[in-house]
């Protein structure tokens, strides 16, 4: 019963500890025409693209 127990724990960590994917919205806006993208990424990831989605200095991109 120990050794089951011990394996419960150590794989309930495992997946404690995993990074996430899910869904992501990236919203660009450009001189007031707004766009979305989804992203399915970790939070990191999908920041990374979203912000690489601003290709000149009238993008503005944030993800919810």
């Amino acid at each position: 019963m120990k050794k089951v127990f011990v394996f419960a724990a150590v794989g309930f960590m495992a997946i404690g500890f995993s990074s996430c994917k899910k869904d992501w919205t990236c919203t660009c806006d450009f001189n007031g025409v707004e766009s979305t993208s989804t992203i399915n990424a970790t939070k990191a990831d999908a920041e990374t693209a979203c912000s690489a989605l601003e290709i000149t200095a009238d993008y503005n991109c944030t993800l919810d």
